[in-house]
């Protein structure tokens, strides 16, 4: 019988809100990002758009060597497999299509930042933060309820989900950086010959 796995991986990156975050809160862990498969090479959360500026957050497709990540020798991090049935990842694989789809409208919930500090609800449809949305595709799919407004999920709440740590350390030793777009460029040149400058 085939298993289905969802990924939280959960990261504390070296910046200002991480900083401030570990300030207020004493968390060990503050980004979250949804994967939906072991490899996480369809990783998603909400993050900075362009990696030196912190004031304009989106939706995006996380990579371990792209974004805030990438200038990270060390990104302390912890995988989550979440064993999931075939209609809850299907929920899943829908709700996350849509925020692919519509990416364009989401965007990241920077006064929710200062609500979750101050433990204050406030919920928005088109803005999130990392964990409030790694917790909405989990609570909308029917996987986890941890009783609490998703607002004021954070990271650090994730680690209470039902799961099997497949990976604690640090990610840029599991995922050494290497694009998927180099992957392909040296597949091409290697398999079929194609010249890459």
């Amino acid at each position: 019988m085939q298993k289905y796995y969802l990924y939280v991986v959960l990261t504390s990156p070296n910046t200002a809100i991480s900083k401030l975050i570990k300030l207020f809160k004493n968390d060990n862990y503050t980004h979250a990002s949804l994967s939906l498969d072991k490899s996480l090479h369809n990783m998603y959360s909400f993050s900075r758009k362009k990696a030196y500026n912190p004031f304009i957050g989106i939706f995006k497709h996380e990579e371990f060597d792209k974004g805030i990540f990438r200038f990270h020798r060390d990104l302390p991090g912890r995988i989550m497999q979440v064993e999931v049935s075939k209609e809850q990842y299907e929920n899943a694989v829908k709700l996350l299509d849509k925020f692919t789809a519509n990416s364009e409208m989401y965007k990241y919930n920077y006064k929710g930042f200062l609500y979750i500090l101050l433990n204050k609800e406030i919920l928005s449809d088109e803005r999130f933060l990392c964990s409030e949305f790694v917790y909405y595709i989990l609570n909308e799919s029917y996987i986890v309820d941890l009783n609490i407004s998703r607002n004021l999920v954070r990271p650090e709440n994730l680690l209470d989900i039902e799961s099997e740590i497949v990976y604690e350390g640090n990610l840029k030793e599991m995922y050494p950086v290497t694009s998927m777009r180099s992957m392909t460029f040296n597949y091409l040149k290697n398999k079929i010959g194609i010249r890459v400058s």
